[in-house]
């Protein structure tokens, strides 16, 4: 995974828990108490997965708590900060989400070894959007996290439910 993922999981815990907290999440995984991830790098899956589960034991959270902090922190935050192109010229939920995959090949186009999650879609009904998740990484609830994310930034109720291990059902109101 590239490091702005860590980089974004390390503000989101910064900015609401402290540094100590970065700092002991990081310690918990088996790295320094320093370590630090150059956004455009990459850090192995592994180690971003030990970072996750560090951070659910230091801040008490479950992994699906954990997924959705850093969906909603991701779309609402930090994702508008390094990557707010992307967010032009699209004003709801509806939008950005059936441009998931176009926005991920577009950003990841120019970097070396990077393989972003892709996304296919399908219509149940006018209000009820498929979305399937194609990533070897498995990390589903994160990607629900995300989706509810994309919600919270456009302020629209969305109703968001894994329906398999690939595929999340989304109910637009």
């Amino acid at each position: 995974m590239k490091g702005s993922i860590v980089d974004a999981i390390k503000d989101l815990v910064t900015e609401n828990f402290g540094r100590e907290k970065w700092e002991d999440i990081l310690e918990g995984s088996g790295l320094s108490r320093a370590t630090l991830f150059p956004v455009m790098e990459d850090v192995e899956d592994e180690t971003v997965l030990r970072i996750l589960e560090s951070l659910c034991k230091v801040l008490q959270l479950n992994l699906k708590e954990a997924a959705d902090a850093f969906g909603e922190y991701w779309v609402t935050v930090y994702m508008p900060k390094v990557y707010k192109a992307y967010y032009r010229g699209i004003d709801n939920a509806r939008d950005f989400l059936l441009k998931m995959d176009s926005i991920h090949s577009k950003v990841t186009k120019n970097i070396p070894n990077a393989h972003p999650p892709r996304f296919g879609y399908r219509w149940k009904n006018s209000k009820t959007l498929i979305m399937e998740y194609k990533s070897p990484r498995g990390l589903m609830d994160i990607f629900i996290g995300l989706i509810k994310g994309v919600g919270k930034f456009y302020k629209t109720d969305l109703k968001v439910s894994k329906i398999s291990d690939t595929d999340v059902e989304i109910k637009f109101p």
